[in-house]
């Protein structure tokens, strides 16, 4: 386009000189496109200006600042604040060091090695003390009654911490991370999966899996009825596969990918789990990332066949499994001529499936790989064990309804749990400013219950608290300690854990098929060095002499 400028009293000859200039507003001049030019820059720089005065100067400098002072104010000290890495330095050298330590098996105080920030700071600063993740501030509590009044809190002041990115693509946005409405919708959608007819459904997968039949097929190649087995990897993918079949029903080779797919994530979790990201480098193409968004895609490609074939299906039902519970209550509905509310969007579902799958099967694997440890150190109790389930039992396949009977044996699950919890910690966050008995804190804070030291609490537990004695439970969990809310492994409270029931149904209803079949011993080849990978696991794995009972006797 172009404009024409003539001059109407010119002559003809003239007016055929006609000048054609270009329209300013398509090709600006130079002057025009240099301020222009000059004023994105501008722009940019108050960009840059304002990021660097918000983050630097205001969240990474200022903030720590004022908070460190009212907190030592209000007598909670900690370490010192480092610019931009906070303590995650000072954490990872302790760690590092105290990884070198191997215990005796008789020594259940592995806490040196999974936790020595935390015990060297109580011991400097005192029960209540401040310290930083990067550039956020946390508050490390060891007292039961203010970790009751956190964890009890029904109104909204205490919520999940700020999760890592690598963390929810691991787990997943679901019941354990969402907060408010959102959890209220989550727990009445999954909570009737969880329901004691629906546990029972579990038995019938240990009825028939596998591993028990694989171990004495590979115990019977030997004269003397025994082998030497990884447990906890047999455990963790017999979990796995329960746990497919409760998830997914028919499409459970297809949760084994998942779970696998979940397995990898979790590495480049725990090899992240310590650095300090700067904002927007979680979107870099770096070697770590790339992994993880290809482990992500494959994940959720998995999970979302599974949906799409489930929804596919014949028949208006979509099953009782745990996803076609979720999809039954979340698929759209005609109701008084009205479409009712879809409870779960698909990406929900695809967070569920993950927290349930990743939650459910470690939770097991891991209360099956310590109490199997802990009755190989303890063989006393693990024939009263024995006999218990064989007077309970016999031979027979457990039952549901008699697994209940098992008083012994759940004892010493729950004694398992106080001493090798899976998670070793859990977290919260002040959404206003709040007064937690003596202490003041502000708004934003986190707040760190160790669980795995609180079990050890010798005011609480008795001077045999860092002693194996299952008999402390044999009046129920609220008489085993001097406080009755001291076993903290399932939490306590509204958030609490959903599958508390399922997991210890579970673990009682496998040990007792192994304590039926066989007797178990530590291999010489283990090592006790409890690590903490997300999970409180044995570092060197679980190898265990299993000896078939009917070549025994």
């Amino acid at each position: 386009m172009h404009k024409i400028i003539a001059n109407k009293k010119t002559s003809r000859t003239s007016r055929k000189r006609i000048y054609i200039a270009p329209c300013s507003f398509l090709f600006p001049s130079p002057s025009f496109a240099m301020a222009s030019f000059a004023l994105l820059l501008v722009a940019l720089l108050v960009l840059v200006i304002s990021w660097l005065w918000d983050y630097v100067i205001l969240c990474l400098i200022w903030k720590p600042h004022i908070i460190g002072n009212k907190l030592r104010k209000h007598g909670i000290p900690g370490p010192p604040y480092k610019f931009f890495k906070g303590c995650n330095e000072d954490i990872k050298r302790m760690k590092e060091k105290a990884d070198s330590l191997v215990l005796d098996i008789h020594d259940h105080n592995y806490l040196p090695r999974v936790a020595p920030h935390y015990l060297k700071w109580r011991d400097q600063y005192g029960k209540s003390f401040l310290y930083w993740f990067g550039p956020k501030p946390r508050i490390c509590i060891f007292d039961y009654e203010l970790a009751r009044q956190i964890l009890s809190n029904k109104s909204g002041h205490f919520m999940k911490n700020d999760t890592q990115p690598t963390v929810l693509a691991l787990l997943g946005k679901g019941l354990v991370f969402v907060e408010g409405i959102d959890w209220v919708r989550h727990r009445r959608v999954i909570n009737p999966a969880f329901a004691m007819d629906k546990i029972k459904v579990i038995l019938y997968h240990i009825k028939n899996q596998n591993m028990v039949k694989e171990l004495e097929d590979q115990a019977s190649k030997n004269k003397n009825g025994e082998t030497q087995v990884e447990l906890d990897k047999e455990f963790q993918e017999l979990t796995a596969d329960i746990i497919s079949h409760m998830a997914f029903g028919s499409s459970y080779k297809l949760g084994i990918e998942a779970f696998h797919a979940q397995k990898e994530l979790q590495e480049i979790v725990v090899e992240t789990l310590l650095d300090v990201q700067i904002p927007g480098s979680n979107y870099l193409p770096t070697t770590s990332n790339r992994r993880k968004w290809k482990l992500e895609r494959k994940l959720r490609g998995t999970l979302l066949q599974i949906i799409q074939s489930r929804l596919g299906s014949e028949g208006s039902l979509y099953g009782n499994d745990l996803l076609g519970l979720m999809l039954e209550a979340c698929i759209p509905t005609e109701h008084g001529g009205k479409q009712q509310q879809i409870s779960l969007s698909m990406d929900g579902i695809i967070h569920e499936c993950k927290t349930f799958f990743f939650a459910s099967h470690e939770t097991t694997a891991l209360l099956l790989t310590w109490t199997v440890f802990l009755l190989s150190v303890y063989p006393e109790w693990q024939e009263r064990l024995r006999k218990e389930v064989l007077r309970e039992f016999g031979k027979d396949n457990p039952s549901g309804d008699n697994l209940s009977k098992l008083k012994e044996m759940t004892m010493v699950l729950l004694e398992t749990l106080r001493l090798y919890g899976p998670a070793v910690f859990t977290q919260r966050k002040t959404m206003t400013d709040m007064a937690v008995g003596e202490i003041e804190i502000p708004k934003g804070l986190g707040i760190i219950i160790p669980f795995a030291i609180m079990h050890r609490d010798k005011k609480v537990w008795g001077d045999d608290a860092d002693e194996f004695n299952p008999l402390r439970f044999q009046n129920g969990v609220t008489k085993a300690a001097k406080v009755p809310h001291a076993l903290l492994s399932f939490s306590i409270g509204p958030r609490s854990c959903i599958g508390q029931n399922f997991a210890m149904m579970e673990a009682k209803s496998v040990m007792a098929v192994i304590l039926q079949k066989f007797s178990f011993t530590l291999s010489p080849d283990y090592v006790h060095a409890p690590v903490d990978l997300l999970t409180l696991r044995p570092k060197f794995g679980l190898p265990v002499i299993l000896r078939r009972l009917d070549v025994c006797s």
